[in-house]
Parts: C-alpha cells; structure tokens; sequence
C-alpha cells in the first residue's frame, strides 16, 4: 500500500497531511501528484468526493516551496479558477490546511461580496490566487490582479465552468497567463467541449482517471419514484422523516422552487434551509454553517449552488427535479458516498420528465430501479398567502406600487410589495390581472437564466422573488409504461 511519506512531498506538507489523519493518497491523488511534481501538464478526470483538491494543492504547494518568488510582491504565482463561491472557499480552506506549516500566502476572491478585503489582501501580496472567473476578470479590468508572474494554473471543475458558460472568460484569463507554465484541468465528466478546451490549454499532458467518464459511484444506492408533480413534495416530507435520513441534499431545477419546497417542508416541521445564487452571499454561508453543523438536516439547493459542495456524512441525495442535463446527475449523486462513506440517492420523475430520465440511463449506462409511492402519503399544509396591508391595496389606481410602474415592467416594484413578502395582486385593471400582463400571466426564471410564460410561477426581479396564487393542479395521468414498480421499462 502506498503511503503520502512515498510520494516525495516537503516535509511542512508532510507534517500538515498527518495531522489531519491522512496516511494514504485516493486514487486520483496517486496517479496525479507524482506528474505534477515533475512539472507535467495533467488532465484529471474523476468524480466529486475523491480527492481532487489535494491531487493538485499539494503538487502546487510542493513546487512553490522549491522555487521561492525571485521578488516578493509581484503578483500570484499559482492561479486556481473553480465555478462557485462556494467550491472557491473549500479550495481556499484546503490550501490553508496543507500549508499551515509554510510561508506561503493564498487568497480567495469571488463575487456576491464586496471587492475591498479581497483587494487588501491582493495588494499585501499572495503565492497563490483561487478565483471565480468574473471577479478576477473584474480585478483585472481594474489592474488590481497581474497573472504575468503566473507558472501553475489549474481549472477545477471544468465541465461545470462550461456548462455555466465561463468558455469565454477562461480563454481570456488563460490568454493573460504566461505560456511558459504548469496547467492542470480537472474534471468529473469529459464531454467533447471539456476535451477541446484541455487540448488548447494543455501541453502534452499525462491523462489520469479513476472512473470511466459518466459512471456513477458504486457504493450509492438509486431509486426512483415516479410521481405526479403535484405529489413530490408530499413524497419528500414522507421520506424525510425516515431515521435513516440524517443528513439530505434536495436539488431543485429553480430557485422559486428551491423557496417552494423549504417553504411546504418548514410547515411539516421539517428543518430546512434554500442555498442558490438569489441568495445573498452571507445568507448562503450561514445556510451552509448549519448544514455542516447538523442544526439544519435538509438543504435544498439548485445545481450551480450545489457544485462544490464538501460535506462529509451526507446520507441522502433526492433529486426533487430530475436535471435538464444527465451529466449533472453524476455531480449530484456524487455529494453523498464521499471519503470512501456509501450514500443513497432517491429521484423523483413525474411524466413530463421521461425524457432527462431516458438520457440519464442512457448515459450511465444503469436503469434506475422503480420504487411504488407509498399509499399512505399526509398532503402538507399549502402556505397561506399574506394579505395585502390596509391602504395599500388601492392607492392611486397603482395596486399599491405607490407611483411605481405596474408589475411585469422593468424598474416597477414587482406587486409592490417588500422583499420576501408574496401574495394575489389586484392592478390598475381591477381584481383578479396581474400588472398589465392580465390575469394569471406572470413569468418564471431558473438558475440557467432562462424564462419561460406560465399560469402559476413567480416574478424574479433583481433577485427578489413574488410568489403569485397558483391555479389549481390538472390531475396528472400517471399511465406510461414501466413505472408499476418493475426494475426496467
């Protein structure tokens, strides 16, 4: 068995490791430490939960030690590009962790927050820089960030930086990058785009993988209820309260309903917190504090939020909404069975997504095994809309947006009515229509950004959300075939 003490590290790295209870290296740990330290171009491929951070921290702290800044205070000599805030500070942590017993000095910059301490802390000086691609590119634009000094750049998380669209961005923060430089990719999938970004980046590099591109974990266990929509949230309360549900990951495909489901698991009694990117960054942190900490078991989160997330024990996986993208099935599943744990993963698939369902199977190559919803399912209390304040409702013909545009137009108040507040709105055109778009049109818009027309949704804008009374549910026909409770359709 091969141990961390073999592999040639520095002795402050070394020392740091074994206080943290490491002796030996992950797979990918062991097949991309060794290349990078000889100053290799590597492309990892593996998924979340095996060690990818450390296969490349170390190596780049190792490197650093060896070849000291020839002039100090001349700008990062390691950049580190991750997709999230969230990912970017467990890297950050991470590089912490293994250098304590160094000199060398890290950063993390990210947007969400204000910009002053993360240029304070650029200005003393770094070695190494972890960024999200727009405030670097926001720095850089100011001058504040230099990368001519850069000589080991790593891109962690590629595929998700791709699917994100930061395409663009990574070229030109690579392009101001030195081409004399050591370059790492790392990725859990290895989709035609994430290959031609790694050819125009890397230079004859070592390509090391753990698992074939796609698979999932073998120590997860998946299930899938198909459900109707209507029923879902019933079904993860129900599934919830199992005592061997100690610590879930809910995803959702949008933040309104990402709100939604915290707000119907909160009137069941269920602790529950939402984490996506209307969420100011403090609100995110403290959400994420009290799910490490177990104060809250349940967060439901959307898919950009998620990405990165490094939270041991995390028993369950319920994929509220199935993803639009079966690669991001593979991400998702992979936040449970980590550090060697096993997790479960439970899906829910109403008929209008059959489809992402044939594609996630079709790329896993696996068939999910049907599971039969439970006949004694309890429907949760649908919250009560807040009333509108007396003298509000009807002022200057407005609806109460006291002079402000009518909802639905750029720059109104949306229902005139304060951040996080919701309820029926009564415009200009008398009860029942909504702004000047009418009864019941209002519109909807995901974490990807797009929007699309509904009866029942929420109006998003600049991040503050108005839930609007939703029209009653048509009963879904739960007719199509393979879905009685049989392993395969």
């Amino acid at each position: 068995m091969t141990h961390f003490d073999s592999l040639s590290l520095a002795p402050a790295l070394l020392k740091a490791i074994h206080e943290e209870g490491y002796t030996t290296p992950t797979p990918i740990q062991l097949k991309a430490i060794p290349p990078a330290l000889k100053g290799q171009d590597v492309l990892g491929i593996a998924q979340t939960g095996t060690g990818k951070t450390a296969a490349f921290a170390l190596p780049t702290l190792h490197q650093l030690m060896q070849h000291p800044a020839a002039t100090a205070g001349k700008g990062p000599r390691a950049l580190v590009l991750a997709p999230t805030r969230e990912l970017a500070a467990q890297i950050g942590e991470s590089f912490a962790t293994y250098g304590r017993h160094t000199s060398l000095r890290h950063t993390v910059i990210f947007g969400g927050v204000g910009q002053g301490p993360q240029v304070q802390a650029i200005r003393r000086g770094v070695d190494v820089l972890v960024a999200t691609p727009g405030r670097l590119l926001d720095l850089m634009e100011q001058r504040v960030v230099d990368l001519k000094n850069i000589c080991f750049f790593t891109l962690d998380e590629a595929d998700r930086m791709l699917d994100m669209g930061f395409i663009v961005p990574i070229r030109r923060i690579a392009a101001a990058v030195p081409a004399k430089r050591q370059t790492m990719l790392f990725s859990a999938t290895m989709p035609k785009e994430i290959r031609h970004l790694a050819n125009s980046l890397l230079h004859h590099a070592v390509e090391v993988a753990v698992t074939p591109t796609a698979s999932t974990v073998d120590r997860i266990a998946q299930c899938l209820y198909p459900i109707e929509r209507g029923r879902k949230v019933d079904l993860l309360a129900h599934l919830l309260k199992e005592p061997a549900v100690t610590r879930a990951l809910v995803f959702t495909k949008t933040k309104h309903g990402a709100d939604k489901v915290v707000k119907r698991l909160r009137s069941a009694g269920i602790a529950s917190d939402a984490i996506h990117g209307n969420k100011a960054q403090s609100q995110r942190t403290r959400a994420l504090d009290a799910f490490k900490t177990g104060r809250t078991t349940v967060l439901v989160a959307t898919d950009i939020a998620a990405r990165g997330l490094d939270v041991d024990n995390v028993s369950h996986v319920f994929n509220f909404d199935l993803p639009m993208e079966p690669e991001a099935y593979v991400h998702r599943i992979g936040r449970t069975a980590r550090a060697g744990a096993s997790g479960i993963a439970i899906s829910f698939c109403d008929n209008e997504e059959r489809g992402l369902l044939k594609a996630i199977e079709k790329l896993t190559k696996a068939n999910i095994e049907r599971r039969q919803v439970p006949t004694n399912l309890v429907a949760l209390p649908r919250p009560v809309a807040v009333p509108h304040e007396a003298g509000r409702s009807h002022s200057g013909g407005q609806g109460g947006h006291r002079g402000a545009k009518p909802s639905g137009h750029r720059g109104g108040k949306p229902g005139g009515k304060r951040p996080g507040k919701s309820g029926t709105h009564a415009g200009s055109h008398g009860a029942g229509h909504a702004g000047s778009h009418g009864a019941g049109h209002v519109r909807s818009k995901s974490d990807s950004g797009h929007t699309s027309q509904g009866k029942t949704s929420a109006t998003s804008t600049s991040g503050v959300t108005t839930a609007h009374a939703p029209s009653p549910a048509k009963p879904s026909r739960h007719n199509w075939p393979g879905f009685r409770g049989s392993s395969r359709r």
